[in-house]
């Protein structure tokens, strides 16, 4: 159901009714599990509100009547009282709804944010779908709108049930009063029924028109507003440039916009006097009527406070079904985004992850991104031995990175199998077997956390184990780096979410450069100390000479008879793995230790010797 241009939910086609209703199941399921208690008081409440204005009329008819009628006092003052009790009711019970309503919305945006990242955490533990375009996009949509929709579901549903029994409260006395009053003001409510549900659907198709245009101007905006943009915006003067692309997609949004707007005037403005009219000509003959003695003056009174109340409650069932189909439509996201079908199969009963003894064998693999993609592995046929450090290499684009996603299975091969310890990866539970690893990889990230935090989150078993985090920083080699932030180990990573940013303030946060960030990443993953597999994708790409010679060193004392696979295009950081597998084409073109590769003389050494010939040229006579 991830579904393109066209689908449904997409915005380019009502949704079937079936899962419209499917949908406000959902919604209802939600509040009653995440607010039983707010919700029977919002009924409770939504009863009470409704019939209160119909009372409040009914009432004021008796006491006018009274009044003339000469009525007992004693009645009078009961019924006085009672219009005030009403009255008050009328006033206080809209707000509390309102309140209720509120706080019902907020209890289940909750429960449906949890439900949905939960469902994002469980279902999608691979990459395939987030990286799916229409798939990402309802995610983003779902994020966005759809996990505020089972609230809105819930509360203007309740608004439309509030509306309807006012609505049918009013009705029933227009019929007491006079029957053909009835079928007028039902007559002339027709056009405002049918013009409100044409506005909503307008309103509807104009707003995923103009989504695009949103999107792409809130990227602009973000564009000249972002720090790690700025560098570039500025260099190259860009800063005018994308103003103006932002402002016209701002001024496209606007016009369509503006488009409806104009018609909802154009159309409410008819509406509003066709209304008028038909109250206006009720009226009329109500006091003609009453003068002739055909309705008294509590008649009058009740029969002026029903047409009202008829058109507004009509008017707001209908405004509020717009709001119900839109948070329908937004609700559909949210479906698909928590009901989508599972990215990597795991069995009923996965096997037990074993420990790494006798290694990892890459049979036949083949690999792509998507059906109409070309192959980035092709037939890999690879063993990585248990205890040993495996180097890939290879050029740009030969699939190296690939291969670390699928070791991790973040994919499953599309052809092949990949066995650890002779047992198919597939038949494993990929968190159990993630356990098992520690991984740098090449974009790594630096979250906006403390820097112990950054460190700990690579084993949130150790987040609170402070000697544990400065001994994977040392080895690292950024614990001296760390100890001299303002706060040390304590010092946040980030200048976004403070307050009040003062570089001279020991408070506040600090910017890594990227060597030291790559170095931070690199603690994270030996926090990880005693898993079976280090996989070290580019580890020292952002690091100077010393910097890197330093870390492999650390590294080769860390990974000891660690089985490890190492991922560089540094050659000579790589030498001393105990096998060396070229990657070209997608497929294993070399493979041996360094001495062997260089006196084949294939890709390995053209490549190693294009990197000495480079540092023989710039070192002295």
């Amino acid at each position: 159901m991830t579904g393109g241009p066209g689908a449904a939910g997409s915005g380019a086609e009502p949704l079937p009714a079936r899962v419209m209703w499917s949908h406000a199941r959902t919604a209802a399921g939600l509040a009653v599990r995440a607010a039983p208690q707010s919700l029977a008081g919002l009924l409770a409440l939504t009863v009470a509100a409704g019939l209160a204005p119909v009372g409040a009329a009914w009432l004021t008819r008796l006491v006018l009547d009274g009044l003339v009628g000469g009525m007992a006092d004693r009645t009078l003052v009961w019924l006085a009282g009672a219009l005030a009790v009403a009255g008050i009711a009328t006033v206080v019970l809209p707000m509390l709804s309102r309140y209720a309503q509120t706080e019902l919305g907020r209890q289940v945006r909750l429960a449906a944010v949890d439900r949905l990242y939960r469902a994002l955490h469980q279902r999608l533990r691979g990459l395939t779908k987030l990286e799916d375009p229409p798939f990402h996009t309802r995610i983003q949509l779902a994020q966005q709108f759809g996990s505020s929709s089972p609230g809105d579901l819930v509360t203007n549903g309740t608004g439309i049930g509030r509306d309807l029994l006012t609505t049918g409260g009013f009705m029933v006395t227009l019929w007491v009063v006079n029957p053909w009053l009835l079928l007028a003001v039902a007559v002339a409510a027709l056009p405002t029924i049918r013009a409100e549900l044409l506005l909503s659907r307008l309103r509807t198709a104009t707003m995923w028109r103009i989504g695009h245009a949103n999107r792409r101007q809130h990227f602009y905006a973000n564009l000249l507003s972002m720090p790690r943009e700025a560098k570039e915006i500025r260099l190259f003067g860009l800063g005018a440039f994308f103003r103006a692309r932002m402002l016209a997609e701002l001024r496209s949004a606007n016009a369509d916009s503006r488009s409806v707007d104009r018609r909802d005037l154009k159309v409410q403005s008819m509406l509003a006097l066709l209304g008028a009219a038909v109250a206006g000509g009720g009226l009329v003959w109500a006091v003609l009527a009453a003068r002739s003695g055909q309705l008294t003056i509590g008649d009058v009174t009740v029969f002026v406070a029903a047409v009202a109340g008829v058109q507004g409650g009509l008017s707001g069932i209908v405004g509020q079904f717009g709001a119900v189909h839109h948070a329908l439509m937004m609700m559909d996201h949210f479906h698909v985004a928590t009901t989508t079908e599972p990215d990597l199969p795991v069995p009923a009963t996965p096997a037990p992850v074993p420990a790494l003894v006798d290694g990892i064998e890459f049979r036949d693999v083949w690999f792509r991104y998507g059906p109409s993609r070309p192959w980035v592995l092709r037939g890999v046929n690879l063993v990585l031995p248990a205890g040993q450090a495996t180097a890939l290499v290879g050029l740009n684009g030969s699939g190296k990175s690939t291969v670390v996603k699928l070791l991790c299975r973040l994919y499953d091969p599309v052809r092949g199998e990949i066995r650890w310890n002779g047992v198919d990866l597939r038949d494993l539970d990929p968190d159990e077997l993630r356990q098992r690893i520690g991984t740098v990889f090449q974009d790594y990230v630096e979250y906006e956390l403390s820097a112990a935090e950054n460190i700990g989150v690579g084993d949130l078993s150790l987040l609170g184990d402070r000697d544990r985090i400065e001994a994977a920083g040392r080895r690292a080699g950024v614990h001296e780096a760390l100890t001299r932030l303002p706060k040390g180990y304590d010092t946040m990573l980030t200048r976004m979410f403070l307050e009040g940013i003062d570089s001279e303030d020991a408070d506040t946060g600090v910017l890594l450069s990227g060597g030291q960030g790559q170095r931070l990443a690199l603690a994270r993953a030996l926090l990880r100390e005693d898993r079976d597999l280090l996989i070290l994708d580019e580890p020292s790409s952002g690091l100077d000479a010393e910097a890197e010679a330093e870390i492999h060193s650390q590294l080769r004392r860390h990974r000891g008879n660690g089985t490890s696979l190492l991922i560089s295009h540094r050659l000579n950081t790589v030498r001393d793995a105990g096998q060396i597998a070229v990657l070209a084409d997608g497929q294993i073109a070399e493979l041996g230790d360094h001495d062997t590769l260089l006196a084949v003389d294939g890709v390995y050494a053209r490549l190693f010797n294009l990197q000495a010939r480079g540092y023989a040229a710039a070192a002295p006579a």
